[in-house]
């Protein structure tokens, strides 16, 4: 018995080629990227080899997130999937607080929200739109976590909005900031049991409607989720590596700290969802898809920036929520813009596109500094 049990575990049946390669690639990625953190091998090589390194864990991180699905539900995979999906960006944010690095911080914390909201969930609409027609998910579950990022972002950007004005408040910069984390941490704790409550109705609903349709998931659960667990360790590593051939590379790449931190660090900390939400929508899971992409910038800013702003003093930097004005603005519009295109519970590829365009744009206001 127990050598069938392994024989089924590891037959083709349950990882076929494309399983093995993508895990096979994933190892060598991994293996070359820590070579070059004590290995010389100047620093744009190690740039890109930590940078493949990442997005190959993300590719593993995806199947699995795919495997697990059909068990747990799209809200429930969507929190986990976030959760281990943001960890290469505390760890980013950490070592570039421990380095005085506040700018490249504040710009990567901006830019994970606006990379999801913007470029992320506009290549899942132009991925998905154009292979799968009109893409339709729940517009319940989009309300409640575009409603919660809405408020979760204005939180966030009371200080700055303090600071612009000049209010009595602004000479306590670091006091608001920390009130403001505090809230927000409290706001995510509550949210959580909401979550999983969703969660466990929708798994028993999708049960019912698919029990005659449905094909069984094709890995062991303890494997899907080692494989997640696992690939998500190893992507903050890899996006560790990737950081420290970072500043390097921008003198060499002649790119200001701005651009770096809003859009580079950004992307390589959000690899995980960039391909998970993609690779979902392509495949027609709309509600998965959208649970993926948002529920990490809104983790992001209920989660993430709050304990960045709280632990900061502990690693030598302090961090507040004091944000620079054009970070304000392209925070606020992106936000907003993408609220309105998922309220209706649809999208068309062109929305993706337009969503794409914005993106650029924001983008290229930042390539000077």
């Amino acid at each position: 018995m127990p050598d069938m049990a392994l024989t089924t575990a590891t037959s083709p049946g349950v990882l076929n080629r494309g399983d093995r390669l993508i895990l096979g690639g994933a190892a060598v990625g991994t293996v070359l990227a820590g070579l070059t953190r004590y290995v010389s091998l100047g620093s744009v090589t190690a740039f890109a080899l930590a940078a493949v390194a990442v997005g190959l864990l993300a590719s593993v991180v995806g199947r699995s997130v795919d495997q697990l699905g059909d068990r747990l539900g799209a809200g429930a995979t969507g929190v986990l999937q976030s959760a281990l999906g943001n960890l290469p960006e505390l760890f980013i944010a950490l070592f570039a607080l421990h380095a005085g690095l506040v700018t490249v911080v504040q710009a990567a914390i901006v830019g994970s929200i606006l990379g999801n909201v913007l470029f992320i969930l506009g290549l899942a609409f132009v991925v998905g739109g154009l292979k799968q027609g009109t893409l339709r998910f729940d517009s319940g579950r989009a309300r409640t976590i575009v409603t919660l990022m809405l408020l979760a972002v204005a939180a966030l950007l009371v200080p700055s909005l303090a600071s612009f004005v000049h209010t009595p408040a602004s000479r306590h910069e670091q006091a608001l900031s920390d009130i403001a984390g505090v809230v927000l941490l409290v706001v995510f704790a509550l949210s959580v049991p909401a979550s999983l409550r969703r969660a466990t109705g929708e798994r028993g609903a999708e049960a019912e409607a698919d029990a005659e349709v449905a094909e069984p998931p094709r890995w062991p659960l303890w494997l899907a989720i080692t494989l997640l667990a696992a690939s998500g360790v190893l992507a903050a590593l890899a996006s560790d590596w990737f950081v420290h051939a970072l500043e390097p590379a921008i003198g060499v790449l002649h790119i200001s700290q701005a651009f770096a931190g809003l859009i580079i660090v950004a992307i390589a900390g959000n690899a995980v969802e960039n391909v998970v939400g993609i690779q979902l929508a392509a495949a027609g899971k709309a509600d998965y898809a959208l649970s993926v992409i948002l529920n990490s910038p809104l983790q992001i800013a209920l989660v993430l920036a709050p304990v960045l702003v709280l632990v900061s003093p502990f690693v030598g930097t302090t961090l507040t929520l004091v944000l620079p004005p054009l970070l304000v603005t392209t925070l606020i519009v992106s936000v907003v813009v993408s609220a309105l295109i998922i309220f209706d519970g649809e999208a068309i590829w062109l929305e993706g596109a337009a969503l794409l365009g914005l993106y650029v744009v924001i983008a290229a206001s930042f390539w000077w500094g």
